[in-house]
């Protein structure tokens, strides 16, 4: 480049000043120095300088870029002006760097809300894990990342070199090895104005100067974003739910100060977008949910350039003097040339441990070949065959043990497969590893004897089994193992033709473990190769610092080598953790001529080089980079040369290469005296590369990719560059693809797997006609390039890192080099970071996973996350998806200390990877969500009957059986009256029992007769009249624990005509939030006096009862346990059935308190009913495990048994927490026909007695008398539940077809009952998506999006059901969702009160329908579901209609235009991970929350944020805005096993759950 600039007449500096300048860099970038003191000393060092500098032309400070005067020593000829400040990094570029910092300077600092954390899940240690130095062996390691920190010089701000971006791409250098890519500046304009000099100058500076409008936010799509601070982190309570209205607010009553409601505001700005454009089609079919394919940009980059040419290599020149085969070479050398030295092996100490010379190497592999071949036996049969596979377990320590190994094999024609020396039972990728070896029909593993014994061993002394792995015979391989071969003995081994040589392993992108295999004739054709490319001579010394087993450290440094008789010195990496000069020092001291590095080993020995001022590099003709395929190499080969080129390091020595497991060498570059062509580099756009063109950047100027070559094909082959997906046809010259091989020294085959290897091995790249380029097939490499100008090859990334979002390509390198660059720099211990993509909702998604360094605090981290998604999404213009940090060192690691990708995708897929920070940001990444439903016009109902009559529907409607054909209607006269009823049995069968109660021991703690019911009627009735001197109608609270006691006073009130109300008493451990219930019931039902016993009375009263509510305020309350034997003087009488009989209170699901009427009539037409539908005689025993309070269980409990004489034992659900089996031992015992129970009765059975059945049926519990056993629910039934308790109890006899469900609700307790008669419920599968649109499409059983839904029992004699519009409230057809509407003698009244809503509720028991029949009166149920005619038929003979309940319209959520049921969001999420024992759903301003508890360790809680957000995405196609996870047990529940979530949501709103970690998604 200097020689189109103007002519260079700058002031050199002394060498001693640059080499000062050096270090400085070095300290300040591994942070031994401040920034401050760094600029201090340089300025110090240059100010001798400084007025030369001055004084320079402009043209010369554009064209030639001097960051700084960093001219080198003038010499001869005009060398190119370089940087010292280059990263000194893998993933480093300071070009990358600063636009990283550039970019963030555009943001301001927008606030997000940070997620909140229990402290217990803080502390979070990060796990020490310990790796035996010897035996790692591989890849990546884990110190190739280092940070140093923000680099800018005082000198850079004030003389800033703009440079003209590159009107080229590719811009060569006649003198430099490559030019650096760290001389740019980011941001500049071409013309050179002083203005954009200073504006740039302030860039480095950290001021924020907007160079270009700010791209789009992050998170919103909205350029302009306000300022929001981010909430206090300290916890502010709500207001204490004490008094009145407190108890049961609803989300508008939430305190305002609640800090979770402020983080959530602040989430929905961070969230506003802009509204989408308009939909073109004018009408859609709203029910198909089509998921919006991403649509090409028109203005995306297009390559526009010719079609390529295939580009040949210069020929292999098959010398005649080098021997004909490798093994021949072997044999040649060791009897010619035995002393000479073909391996020399290291200590951790840097002291040669042992030479291996070519005589020994010889000696050594015949010896082994020979005892391999003749000494295994098993029963009589040699053990080995030729051809058979044979593992080398190695340690990295140990090369000189594998050169034997592997030279035995080849003698002995077996073929080797190295592969890692496992360390536990569980290594990351081992069990793959396993798999590679058995399906390699692997038996025997030879090793060494110090390996054979760190190995993990059996109880029985033998090397364990690994997992996954064949069983292995052991052979340890040192000298006193084998047997000397006699004198004339020598083995057959051909060693040229296409048989397979050695396999080598490769882990593909998924993390499977296939072999390449690799044929004698390809061995040889890469050694041939590798020794005209390199120019290999005879006795030369290479140092090997790489993996010998496998790659270009076995290419070079095992095969190669002996065919050249050169000596390698193999450097382990344990040596190179001590020590990183350790490889310079050695090829100082050996004087070598070739050096085999990674680029990680030039940044490690760049970090330890300072007190080294001795050694000397002038010795090297070539430093081998054997991953110059990663573009990020570039930095290290730039900073190296900087420091190194004043130790006699000539920039021409390095040469970069690019390899592949399938290809062998792909290009490596050649050294001038070679012939090789002045190195290159490329200046690319990342958006260019991202649509799969090159690109040079013009607009943005921030995010590029400087790439360096990695040299000219291998001698002897060709190469191609095809379309990465689809059918391989060439690219154009401007276009990235999958560079292709076509040579004989490539791979052959992935071992076994002939489908894959076809496409890999055997590709046939075709022209834009289809025409055949060549008639040889070419080998796919898997890496990403172009071949550019002087028919060089680039390599801009791996096939295995490229993850597709949307329509563009983005690589996993360029995006970790973006999250390094980003401050604070050592804030990622290591530079440790993975980056994969995960596949959710059709699209990938990237997951960048990091591990913190253990000082980190939480703000730290979340300052750090939310720089790195501002980063990626201004340098790769995409989202990041989720961002996950780990503590230090518990990432899996690879064998060489770097991150075994796949394993962590794994763990993060599993909810394995534990991590202490996660931010997850799917609202800003998928954009392919199905369009938001419009809701369509309303339909008139003229046109709704005409679509009823067209489609020849019926319309839905069912009846139960009729009451006037079932019994005499004299009987309901007389029955009219419950008090009549009782006071008739009491005086015809006085001694019948009517009630038993068991305790916990199932023994019977109280019972009553008719007789006594009746008597201990008479006493309550008289106290009320007498102690609480009340009238007729007043109301009266019962508040008691579930008893005889609570019958008696409630028909006691009936006697003295007050009106009952039942309320649970308050709970002693939680007075708390129970009293203000019980306190609001008895307020707001108007109630004159409390009932109760003995203990409840002192409780109400007591000092704990005045700290929850103002005791001062109760009505009369009497003691019911001693008060006296009277009788009352008449026992009242309605005057007409429609007066009020008792009031009915609950709480809702959805947390609204409401007491409905129940008249005489109704009450005892709900008698009636059941009685029917159940059979019910005195002859009958019924057993009860429910609540007494509301609902079907109050009537159960306290009214059936006086109206059909049959008996009940009754169950408190209380007791069973002492004894869960008290309630099956009850019916099995008292031989309960019917048994009615509620869903957590059945779930603590399930959880509980999962176990016991067999005791149970030692103890005699036989289930088999149950006709049938009810859940009393106001849900939709729990199939899962239901069908887990009759397969459990199944063995004690409880028959199949007894377990049903009932349904009923506030406007009508039993609308459904199964009954002893009737068909079986019947079951169908509906389609998820089609409800969420309220239609009913029934589906196959096990089809995707399919809901199991279970029939709610039978309708009741007397009830009629219809289903009705939800708007509209006109009928609907057969199998159409809406709101069942339910008409019958036992529907409620209406309600005495709603506590918090009165008016919307108006219309609940008097709705009429639009059309059709607009007579009859109907309540609605306010519950969705479908009437469904079978093919069954009912007891008298008709066709039975199925009723179906969906779920409650009050608990529907409302997403996207869609009506989603919570049930079926929370089924999804509770089978994410097996740690979830329970979640529970709702929305909070438009976003959804989900609750999860979490039943595992707090350590684990984060695994669970993207599992909850991914399952919810994949299924239900919602994006997820809070994820809560609490302890188990928060989530409130209901006496019926129904969850609060409006507790839920206020409690959380209120700040009140002490969640373990709320996450905010993005």
């Amino acid at each position: 480049m200097a020689d189109r600039g103007c002519p260079l007449e700058a002031a050199p500096l002394p060498a001693e000043v640059l080499e000062s300048l050096a270090e400085l860099e070095l300290e300040l970038s591994e942070g031994d120095i401040t920034q401050k003191g760094y600029e201090k000393k340089r300025a110090k060092l240059l100010a001798r300088y400084i007025p030369l500098i001055q004084g320079v032309d402009p043209c010369l400070q554009t064209e030639n870029r001097i960051p700084g005067p960093l001219m080198t020593a003038a010499t001869s000829k005009p060398q190119k002006s370089r940087a010292t400040n280059s990263r000194d990094e893998r993933f480093r570029s300071d070009v990358h760097t600063e636009a990283v910092q550039a970019a963030l300077a555009k943001y301001k600092e927008r606030k997000m809300p940070m997620p909140s954390k229990r402290r217990s899940v803080l502390v979070h240690s990060s796990v020490e894990t310990y790796t035996p130095p010897d035996t790692s062996s591989a890849s990546e390691d884990e110190g190739s990342l280092r940070r140093p920190g923000r680099l800018t010089s005082a000198l850079l701000q004030s003389h800033s070199g703009i440079e003209p971006w590159l009107d080229r791409v590719i811009q060569g250098s006649s003198t430099s090895s490559s030019a650096s890519s760290t001389s740019s500046h980011p941001g500049g304009r071409p013309a050179a104005a002083p203005s954009t000099t200073t504006a740039l100058a302030g860039l480095t500076a950290h001021t924020h100067i907007d160079l270009h409008s700010a791209p789009p936010d992050v998170t919103t799509g909205l350029a302009e974003h306000s300022h929001y601070e981010r909430p206090q982190v300290a916890s502010v309570r709500g207001i204490p739910r004490g008094h009145g209205r407190n108890v049961l607010e609803t989300a508008d009553g939430v305190p305002v100060n609640s800090r979770v409601s402020s983080k959530i505001q602040q989430l929905l700005n961070t969230l506003k977008r802009p509204k989408r454009p308009p939909l073109k089609e004018f009408f859609v079919d709203d029910f198909e949910e089509l998921l919006e394919v991403q649509q090409p940009d028109p203005n995306q980059p297009k390559p526009e350039g010719d079609q390529m040419a295939v580009l040949k290599g210069e020929p292999l020149s098959v010398g005649t003097s080098g021997p004909p085969s490798l093994l021949a070479a072997l044999q040649l050398w060791g009897t010619t040339q035995p002393k000479a030295p073909c391996l020399t092996a290291l200590d951790t100490a840097g002291k040669a441990t042992c030479t291996l010379t070519y005589g020994k190497l010889w000696s050594r592999s015949l010896k082994l070949a020979y005892t391999l071949l003749n000494k295994l036996t098993s029963k009589n049969e040699p053990l080995l065959k030729p051809g058979d596979r044979v593992a080398l377990v190695f340690p990295n320590s140990d090369p000189v043990m594998f050169m034997v190994a592997f030279y035995g094999c080849l003698l002995a024609e077996l073929v080797p497969v190295p592969i890692e020396v496992p360390l536990t039972r569980k290594d990351a990728g081992s069990q793959q590893v396993g798999f590679l070896l058995g399906s390699c029909g692997v038996t025997l593993a030879l090793t060494t004897d110090a390996c054979q014994k760190g190995l993990p061993k059996a109880p029985t002394g033998e090397v364990a089994t690994f997992k996954g792995w064949p069983p292995l015979a052991w052979l340890v391989i040192d000298g006193k193992h084998l047997t000397k071969p006699p004198k004339d003995w020598y083995p057959l081994a051909q060693d040229t033709g296409s048989g397979t040589a050695y396999i080598e392993y490769k882990t593909s992108k998924e993390g499977s473990t296939v072999g390449v295999t690799v044929s004698h004739s390809s061995l040889l054709a890469q050694c041939r190769a590798l020794t005209q490319a390199c120019g290999y001579m005879e006795a030369e010394t290479l140092t090997n610092v790489l993996d010998f087993k496998r790659d270009a450290g076995l290419w070079h440094g095992v095969l190669t080598s002996v065919m050249n008789r050169m000596h390698v010195v193999s450097i382990p990496y344990a040596l190179m953790k001590v020590n990183p000069l350790s490889w310079i020092q050695k090829v100082c001291s050996y004087k070598a001529r070739a050096a085999l590095v990674k680029s990680r080993d030039m940044h490690w020995s760049l970090l330890a080089q300072r007190g080294q001022r001795d050694v000397c590099l002038s010795s090297l003709r070539m430093l081998i980079v054997a991953d110059g395929a990663n573009p990020w190499s570039i930095s290290s080969c730039d900073a190296f040369l900087n420091v190194f080129q004043s130790r006699g390091l000539r920039p021409e020595v390095i040469c970069p290469c690019a390899s592949s497991p399938e290809a062998l060498t792909v290009a490596i570059r050649r050294p001038p005296d070679l012939g090789g062509p002045p190195p290159r580099k490329a200046v690319l756009s990342m958006n260019g590369l991202s649509y799969g063109v090159i690109r040079v950047d013009t607009e943005e100027k921030l995010s590029v990719l400087t790439v360096q070559d990695v040299g000219q094909v291998m001698p002897g082959a060709s190469a191609c560059v095809v379309k990465v997906d689809g059918a391989p046809y060439l690219c154009k010259t401007d276009e990235i693809g999958e560079i292709c091989v076509n040579s004989i020294a490539t791979g052959t085959a992935y071992y076994g797997l002939l489908g894959i290897t076809k496409n890999i091995f055997e590709t046939v790249p075709v022209t834009a006609d289809g025409v055949p380029v060549s008639d040889r097939p070419f080998t796919r490499t898997g890496l990403l390039g172009f071949i550019g100008p002087d028919n060089l090859v680039f390599v801009v990334g791996k096939l295995d890192g490229l993850m597709v979002v949307g329509v563009r390509r983005h690589n996993a390198d360029d995006i970790v080099a973006t999250a390094l660059a980003v401050e604070p720099m050592k804030f990622v211990y290591r530079g440790r970071i993975a980056v994969f993509s995960v596949t959710v909702l059709h699209d990938d998604r990237i997951v960048l996973v990091a591990e913190q360094r253990p000082d980190a605090s939480e703000e730290d981290s979340f300052q750090w996350m939310s720089r790195v998604l501002q980063a990626i999404d201004s340098i790769h213009q995409v989202g990041v998806y989720c961002l996950a940090l780990v503590p230090a060192n518990t990432l899996p690691k690879a064998p060489l200390g770097g991150i075994h990708i796949s394993e962590t995708k794994q763990r993060f897929l599993e909810g394995m990877l534990h991590p202490c920070n996660v931010l997850m940001c799917p609202h800003t990444c998928v954009t392919n969500l199905p369009k938001p439903r419009q809701k369509q016009p309303e339909v008139g109902p003229a046109s709704m009957i005409v679509g009823n009559l067209v489609a020849g529907k019926r319309i839905a409607q069912a009846s139960g059986r009729e009451l006037a054909h079932l019994e005499d209607s004299d009987q309901a006269r007389k029955f009219l009256f419950l008090a009549d009823v009782l006071q008739w049995r009491a005086h015809t069968t006085p001694d019948h029992p009517l009630f038993l109660l068991l305790n916990a021991k199932g023994t019977v703690t109280s019972t009553a007769t008719c007789i006594q019911l009746h008597k201990r009627a008479e006493r309550v009735a008289a106290a009320l009249m007498e102690k609480g001197r009340l009238d007729a109608g007043d109301h009266v609270a019962l508040v008691y624990p579930p008893g005889v006691d609570l019958i008696a006073a409630f028909y006691g009130c009936l006697y003295c005509g007050c009106v009952p109300v039942t309320v649970r008493p308050p709970h002693p451990q939680n007075l708390g939030t129970t009293l203000p219930t019980v306190k609001m019931i008895v307020e707001v039902s108007k109630s004159a006096c409390v009932l109760s016993t003995q203990a409840i009375t002192r409780l109400l009263r007591s000092k704990e009862a005045a700290a929850a509510v103002d005791v001062r305020t109760w009505p009369t309350i009497l003691d019911t346990d001693d008060i006296p034997k009277k009788k009352v003087a008449s026992i009242f009488r309605p005057p007409s059935p429609d007066v009020l009989a008792y009031l009915d209170f609950s709480v809702s699901t959805t947390g609204i308190l409401a007491g409905v009427k129940m008249s005489h009539a109704a009450t005892s037409a709900l008698c009636r009913s059941i009685k029917l539908q159940c059979e019910l005689y005195p002859s009958r025993q019924i057993a009860i495990c429910l609540d007494p309070y509301c609902g079907l269980g109050f009537a159960l409990w306290c009214l059936c048994s006086v109206y059909s004489g049959h008996q009940s034992v009754l169950v408190p659900p209380l007791e069973l927490e002492s004894n869960v089996s008290l309630w099956l031992s009850a019916v099995s015992q008292y031989k309960a026909r019917v048994t009615f129970c509620s869903y957590s009765v059945m779930e603590m059975c399930t959880k509980g007695l999962g176990a016991q059945t067999g005791a149970l049926r030692m103890k005699g519990v036989n289930l088999s008398c149950v006709r049938t056993c009810m859940v009393v629910a106001e849900e939709r039934p729990r199939i899962s539940l239901t069908q887990s308790f009759s397969k459990l109890f199944k063995d004690l006899g409880l028959p199949a077809r007894a377990v049903s469900t009932t349904f009923g609700c506030r406007v009508n307790v039993a609308i459904c009952l199964q009954g002893t008669t009737g068909p079986d419920p019947t079951t169908v599968y509906v389609d998820m998506r089609a409800l969420r649109h309220d239609r009913v499409r029934l589906v196959e059983r096990g089809s995707p999006h399919s809901l199991p839904l279970m029939e709610s029992g039978k309708i009741l004699p007397g009830v009629k059901v219809i289903i009705a519009h939800t708007e509209t409230k006109g009928p609907l057809g057969d199998s159409h969702l809406g709101e069942i509407w339910v008409s019958s003698p036992h529907n409620a009244t209406g309600y005495y009160t709603v506590y918090g809503e009165e008016t919307l509720h108006a219309d609940h028991f008097s709705a009429r329908l639009s059309f059709g029949d607009t007579q009859t009166i109907w309540a609605r149920t306010g519950y969705l579901g479908f009437l469904r005619r079978t093919e069954l038929t009912d007891a008298s003979g008709e066709r039975h209609d199925a009723l179906y309940v969906v779920g409650s319209l009050d608990e529907t959520l409302e997403l996207r235009g869609m009506r989603y049921h919570p049930i079926d969001i929370e089924t999804s999420v509770i089978r994410a991970h097996r740690s979830i024992a329970e979640c529970a759903v709702f929305t909070w301003t438009n976003l959804l929350v989900v609750v999860v508890e979490l039943d595992g360790l707090e350590q684990d809680a984060l695994d669970l944020v993207a599992l909850v957000t991914n399952v919810v995405l994949e299924e239900h196609y919602l994006v997820v805005g809070v994820v809560v996870i609490v302890d188990p047990g928060v989530i409130p529940i209901n006496s019926r096993g129904e969850k609060q979530r409006m507790h839920l949501r206020d409690g959380f709103l209120a700040d009140q759950l002490d969640p373990i970690y709320v996450a905010y998604n993005m």
